[in-house]
Formats: C-alpha cells, structure tokens, sequence
C-alpha cells in the first residue's frame, strides 16, 4: 500500500502518548490522545483534552518559590498571594513562565505533531505490538475532532500492518466517521446516557448524532466495544440501565465493557484552575459493578467490569 506523501500528511494537536498500555484494546497498546472535545462530562478524567488549543497547567507542589516567572510575565498574571505564587485569570498563555521554570512547576499541555512524529513513537514499541497482539490506541479527547490527522495516522498503520483501535464518543460527522471505519480495525465506542434530556445535562451536547452514528456504525462494522463509564446517581439507576440495554438490543456489537467511576482526573482540574463538578460522587462497589453487568448479561454479549 502506497503512504501518503509529506505534501499530504497533515499535522494534528496531541497532549499525551502513553506506552505499554492494556487497558484500550487487545495486548500491550500505544494510546495517543488526540486534543479537543465536543463534551464536557462531569466526570472526565481528561479534562486537559477537551479543549483544542495548547493549556497552561500547573504543578504547585513542584513550585520552589524562585519568582523566575514573575519576572518573565509581560502581563504581571503572575503575584504572590499568601507566600505562594498564584496565576490570575489575565493570563494570556504566552507560555514563557514555562521556559523560566526550573522544575516543570508550569507545563504546556498540548503540542502540534507531524504524521511521522506521532508514527516514530509508535513504532517504538512494534514488537511488543507483534507478541501480544496489540498495537495502537487513538483517544483524546475525541479524535474524530482531527479527522484528517486522524484518517492519516491510521493509514500509516494500515501500511506497517499495526492493528489500529478509535475510541470515541460519536459526536461528529458521520461522513467522518464512516471515512474513519474503513482504515479501523476496533472501535471502542463510549456511551454515557441514553435519554437525551439528562445527555444534555451532563455532558452538554445532544446524544442524537451519538446514537445515530453508533447505529449505522454498526450495521457497517463488525468489530465494536462499547463502553459505559458508571456513574453513581447519574446513570447506574434501573432507568438508565434498561435505556442502555433497550437502546443495544438490536445493534450488532462485539462486548460491553462497564467502566466504575474514579477520581483520578480530579487533581488535573486543580492544576487547571477549573472546577471539579463531581467531588462527593465514590467509586461504586465490585458488588455494585457485578450485579449491573448481570443485568447486561441478557443482551446475550459478553460484559466486562473493566477496560
């Protein structure tokens, strides 16, 4: 298979490459998260990859009060406010309190990356991919917000025979994602809610284009997981439960793989300056999780607790 050429190759906006991943797919993964968002669910553990544009992040507990970056900010957005250094909101993101830094203190999240940067790293680790049956993972974010980065990385896959995995929460074009489809070979297709109402609230977009793209999706594709994030009070009631299971009865899906709240991405918000919506909601109980996928188990799929 002919590559594309560097005049055509596109560039795209990543924030992070995880390696010897096994939780995105079969065996040992690289998992590339593509920046930018359509949702913003209450609950993501990636708030850093909803935006598309690059982000100040902050690392507080590295901070060694040296002030380099007091004096570099052209804006003064930068003060001490009880013996600690604090950005305010007239920060312009000019990002030259990051160069200053010592000690990584301050971070830019998000870096523009060419087809064959992003495919050197993945190519890194080709021959764990070969014995575990792996290979890459393309997540986000939503990738499907880069379609043309994203249809080139995973041509370049395609033509090294790396085994390819799209997770995705739906929202987007279908003529994308059905340009998409051809060169995937798994889909991990996130569900949140089915009743639209509560989509709204929680996620803030409609789930109408969602439902309906996973729909004629999988009248196309034969190979699609999908996996429910569980979250307490807002979509593990019985309601939503048998909308979920009403809603995948008649599509043809591969398994259903339930995902237990964390809190891991809490800290991410902080160093944000963002607001975490959901600081009292708990990981529900294995017992909790066991007795949800007993009640998947009569779509007759295999159900998972777990990535």
């Amino acid at each position: 298979m002919i590559t594309l050429t560097e005049l055509a190759k596109p560039e795209g906006i990543i924030f992070d490459i995880m390696r010897f991943a096994i939780y995105d797919g079969p065996g040992i993964r690289t998992v590339v998260f593509l920046k930018g968002c359509p949702l913003s669910c209450w609950w993501c553990h990636n708030p850093e990859g909803q935006t598309t544009g690059r982000q100040l992040m902050l690392r507080p507990d590295r901070c060694i009060g040296c002030g380099r970056c007091l004096a570099v900010c052209e804006r003064g957005a930068i003060a001490w406010v009880d013996e600690r250094l604090v950005t305010q909101s007239k920060c312009q993101a000019c990002f030259r309190c990051v160069e200053v830094c010592p000690t990584e203190a301050r971070q830019v999240v998000g870096r523009k990356q060419s087809v064959d940067q992003v495919m050197a790293e993945i190519e890194k680790d080709q021959i764990f991919y070969d014995q575990s049956g792996g290979g890459v993972t393309f997540s986000g974010g939503e990738p499907l917000l880069q379609p043309d980065f994203l249809r080139a990385l995973l041509s370049e896959c395609r033509a090294r025979e790396i085994h390819t995995a799209v997770e995705t929460a739906g929202q987007a074009s279908w003529d994308h994602l059905l340009e998409v489809s051809r060169l995937t070979d798994l889909f991990l297709y996130d569900l949140k809610l089915v009743a639209n109402e509560q989509h709204i609230k929680y996620t803030g977009v409609s789930n109408r284009a969602i439902l309906a793209n996973l729909t004629a999706l999988a009248e196309r594709h034969n190979n699609i997981i999908i996996r429910i994030p569980v979250i307490p009070g807002i979509n593990d009631t019985e309601k939503s439960i048998n909308d979920f299971i009403d809603f995948l009865g008649g599509l043809r899906i591969k398994e259903i793989h339930l995902l237990p709240y964390h809190k891991t991405g809490e800290d991410k918000y902080k160093r944000l300056g963002r607001r975490y919506r959901m600081p009292s909601c708990e990981t529900p109980s294995d017992k909790t999780m066991d007795s949800i996928a007993a009640q998947f188990s009569v779509l007759g799929r295999k159900v998972k607790v777990g990535g």
